[in-house]
């Protein structure tokens, strides 16, 4: 057959539905067995919590779906690859095309077209789909397997806007009331006013009281002290955000994200890893789909003797592989060694690296 006369139309057509078919099935097999050993595992918290089984369906299991469709995306993406190209490698189909004329980058096209549908299906979970099926998924497993969400906060201590540092000892949101209150105001780094009180509450929006104050104002040598019962005053900040854990950073939209983190940087606080982590991973997890495409064509276009049992060993190798490098380049920026953006894209870099070494030496 002239593959080069039908400009692989045919092929094409194949090869995508192959790819995409192939890829949806294994996604859906994989998610099926996830599920039954995730409910054997949690069955007897949800009979002794009490939870209600439309619960369990639309609020625990329909959110659980998305999150691991997402994480296993690109490891089955490589899996995919490997089946079915190996399988048309292996019946010299391949060699066929090749020996026609066609080149090896053309033959790829529909690898390409079917990676790119992927990769968007991959953001769009990431970006839309997952963050408020995260909180729903969050919610009720602090309701009904294991509670985690606190009722109070500690030592909160931050920069509420520019200059103006903000302390509360504990704070309770059961009553919205904050006690031992400070708040301190700078002009550059000279401290211009303090306020505290034995306990603040929160009203609305950024709306605060002050119970019992005191309100000492510096100008130079000069002190002016004024004392009340009650003070009703503008703070900008929120309880919510007191109570905000690593654990809530996948139920955060992209825009809420990167929000946060440009305000909590300018607040001065440091734990922030985690959401700097799931940020960049956003972007990063969609694109490695791409990169596995790369790798996996390029490693199963050419027929060998082991066939489809030794592509696929290889595969499951480097998915291991590429499981293990993003564990350990989190841990490269957990520990300060590099920063946070480069430690999500390392596993990437390295990847690519190595795809583009395979598509050298595969067959032309």
């Amino acid at each position: 057959m002239n593959y080069q006369k039908i400009g692989l139309k045919k092929i094409d057509t194949y090869i995508i539905k192959k790819f995409l078919g192939t890829f949806f099935y294994s996604i859906i097999l994989i998610l099926s067995i996830a599920v039954i050993f995730d409910l054997v595992e949690k069955i007897d918290d949800f009979y002794d919590n009490n939870a209600p089984f439309k619960a369990i369906v639309l609020d625990y299991y329909l959110s659980f779906i998305p999150y691991y469709a997402n994480l296993f995306t690109p490891l089955f993406t490589f899996i995919s690859v490997i089946f079915f190209t190996s399988k048309i490698a292996n019946n010299t189909e391949i060699v066929a095309i090749l020996s026609s004329g066609v080149s090896f980058i053309r033959l790829m096209r529909p690898y390409i077209i079917s990676a790119l549908v992927i990769t968007l299906f991959s953001f769009l979970l990431g970006a839309i789909v997952i963050p408020p099926a995260t909180a729903k998924l969050l919610d009720f497993e602090d309701k009904y397997i294991e509670k985690f969400k606190s009722d109070n906060a500690r030592n909160v201590q931050m920069e509420v806007s520019k200059d103006v540092i903000m302390y509360i000892e504990r704070y309770e949101i059961s009553s919205n009331t904050g006690y031992r209150f400070s708040l301190e105001k700078f002009d550059k780094k000279t401290l211009v006013s303090r306020l505290t009180g034995e306990s603040v509450t929160w009203k609305s929006k950024n709306n605060w009281t002050v119970n019992n104050y005191v309100k000492r104002d510096f100008n130079g040598m000069r002190e002016t002290l004024t004392r009340g019962a009650v003070l009703d005053t503008v703070i900008q900040v929120q309880p919510k955000e007191f109570f905000i854990t690593s654990k809530e950073a996948p139920q955060m939209s992209l825009v809420d994200l990167r929000n946060y983190l440009v305000t909590q940087k300018k607040r001065g606080i440091g734990n922030i890893q985690k959401f700097e982590d799931e940020y960049f991973r956003r972007f990063s997890m969609p694109i490695s789909v791409l990169i596995m495409t790369l790798i996996g064509v390029s490693l199963s276009s050419r027929k060998v003797r082991g066939g489809m049992g030794l592509n696929l060993g290889i595969g499951l190798g480097l998915s291991a592989l590429y499981v293990l490098f993003i564990s350990m380049s989190t841990s490269f920026a957990v520990s300060g060694t590099m920063p946070t953006v480069l430690a999500v894209w390392l596993p990437n870099i390295v990847f690519l690296t190595v795809g583009l070494f395979l598509y050298k030496t595969a067959p032309k």
